[in-house]
Order: C-alpha cells, then sequence, then structure tokens
C-alpha cells in the first residue's frame, strides 16, 4: 500500500480524500527539516505548500518517491531538477489560488490608497487624523502589472471593473482577446515602472527575475507610485526598498512575501509607508480546499 507524507497544512477537504482513499498517509504539518530527511523514505508520495523546502537532498533520501505534490503555484520550494532526474513527478495547482490573489491584490491597493491600515491603527490609538488621511481614487489611475498570466489576468479584469487603465508586461505573448477586452497597453516593463500609477508584480522566481525590481528601477517609478508584491520575496530587494521609500522615490508598498520568511527583525517593519502581510494573499477557505482537492486527487491518480 503506498504511503504520502503531508508536509504542511491542508483543508479538512483535502484530509477527507485522504482517509476516504485506499493509501496510508501521515499528516505532520509542523515537520521539521532534519525529520523530514529522515522519514522521507518511507513515503511514495509527498503533499506540500510554501513551507517545506523540498531540496536535492531530499528527494536523494527519498528512495521509494513516486509523486511531489504543491497544493499553490509557485515550485521554487522545490528541486524540480533533482525530482526530473530521479524521474519523480511533481504537479501543483496554478487555478486554485488565482482569485483569491487578485482579490487581495487589489485589497492592497485600496488599502495604500485610502491608507486604511493607518487610518484604523491611529484611532485605536485615541487618534483623530482624519485631516491627514486624503486618499486617491483607483478610478482613472494606471495598474500596471508585470506578469500577466492567471493571477495578473484576474487583476486587471478587477482593475478594469474599478475604471482603471491596463498596463502589462510578459515574456510570453499576451492573448489578443484579454488585450482587446480590458484595452491593455502592451509595455516594457521600463514603461511600465515609469507611467504606472500601481506596479504590480506576478512573476515567478527565476534567476532573471530575482532582484527585478531595484532601486533603480524604483527610482525611475512616479514619486506618487505604489509598489505590490504578492508573487515571491526575493523579486524585489528589499533593502533598496527601504531605501527608495525614505527618499521620496515611490510613495508607499504592500508586500505579502519576502526574501526570508517567515519576517523577524527587518527594516521594513518600521516603516510607516509600507504595509506588511505574512503571506496570506491565497488564505482563503475557497481557495485552500480547491487547492487541497486538486493536490490531492493528482497525488493520488499519479500512485495508483
Amino acid at each position: 500500500m503506498a504511503r504520502i507524507l503531508v508536509s504542511d497544512s491542508i483543508s479538512e477537504t483535502a484530509l477527507n480524500l485522504l482517509k476516504s482513499s485506499t493509501v496510508e498517509y501521515s499528516y505532520e504539518p509542523d515537520i521539521g527539516p532534519a525529520d523530514l530527511l529522515k522519514n522521507i523514505g518511507n513515503y511514495e508520495g509527498l503533499v506540500v505548500r510554501s513551507r517545506t523546502k523540498v531540496t536535492k537532498d531530499v528527494i536523494e533520501r527519498a528512495t521509494k518517491l513516486k509523486v511531489i505534490g504543491r497544493a499553490g503555484v509557485g515550485l521554487d520550494n522545490i528541486d524540480v531538477l533533482a525530482a526530473k532526474e530521479k524521474g519523480v513527478q511533481v504537479v501543483n495547482t496554478p487555478d486554485a489560488l488565482t482569485n483569491a490573489v487578485a482579490e487581495f491584490t487589489l485589497a492592497l491597493m485600496l488599502d495604500l490608497s485610502r491608507s486604511i491600515p493607518r487610518a484604523d491603527s491611529s484611532l485605536k490609538q485615541g487618534k483623530w487624523i482624519k485631516n491627514s488621511l486624503m486618499g486617491q481614487e483607483l478610478k482613472g489611475k494606471i495598474y500596471g502589472t508585470i506578469g500577466i498570466g492567471r493571477i495578473g489576468a484576474r487583476v486587471s479584469e478587477l482593475a478594469h471593473a474599478f475604471g482603471m487603465k491596463i498596463m502589462a508586461n510578459d515574456v510570453i505573448p499576451i492573448p489578443k482577446t484579454l488585450v482587446e477586452s480590458l484595452n491593455i497597453k502592451v509595455a516594457s516593463a521600463d514603461e511600465i515602472f515609469e507611467q504606472a500609477d500601481f506596479v504590480d508584480l506576478h512573476v515567478p522566481l527565476t534567476k532573471e527575475t530575482t532582484y527585478l525590481v531595484n532601486y533603480e528601477k524604483m527610482s525611475r517609478m512616479k514619486p506618487i507610485a505604489y509598489l505590490i508584491n504578492t508573487s515571491r520575496g526575493k523579486v524585489v530587494n528589499e533593502n533598496d526598498l527601504v531605501r527608495a521609500l525614505n527618499e521620496g522615490k515611490i510613495s508607499g508598498a504592500a508586500l505579502d512575501v519576502f526574501e526570508t520568511e517567515p519576517l523577524t527583525q527587518s527594516a521594513l517593519q518600521s516603516n510607516e509607508k509600507i504595509i506588511l502581510t505574512p503571506h496570506i494573499a491565497g488564505q482563503t477557505e475557497e481557495a485552500q480546499n480547491e487547492a487541497g482537492r486538486v493536490v490531492v486527487e493528482q497525488v493520488l491518480r499519479s500512485l495508483s
């Protein structure tokens, strides 16, 4: 009988699928790297989210492993090349989190433009700072996305519904139907940095996208512009971001992902111009139920 290790938290829906299947499974959402290395050799299947790092060492120790399932989109926490070399299949759930992340991105845009977090925290401190909280409307502003795959396209739809103008850049051709339906201006990345009021990042972490956003890029942005990142932390150079904000190169930023997670003792945490959230863009009941269900179905199918 095949055995599956679930090394990150997944939804009750996904666990019920495993319970009703013919496989054995171990649910260890807090397992550490040492125990993972020690025990991975006992399993044919592995289910993870973003916390577990499936390194080359892990894959080499996984003598029985046939499939790795990632409940989510990005695969940068999995050594895909090492898995391929060993004949281990890697599956993920690229569609499950799309709407959750898109809605969250729009929420960050609203938070930035209307200073909602600052309004909330100041009032809870007994301060009435109404006169210093003049905001801006999204309508008429330019939304620029670097990467317009599933998530970038959905955010663009929502932004368009708010009356925003859309600019987009991608390394692959953008579908003509999408361009026409949203009246998208296809642009270079530099043009987006220079012209957009909101620069939004929806790219995977690769050698080319590591520190894609640095001080030089932010220096090209409008002083009234905002930067949003819900993709991968190392796409943005955090030290450069703090410098750009302190020098007034941009007006503000919202980050849901970070170079090192969990975020601790960072200069980001003391900067009032930055909204910080703990990697929760895809963390809705609907999205996690779907991601868990789909990834478990794929892993079970592979093992069958």
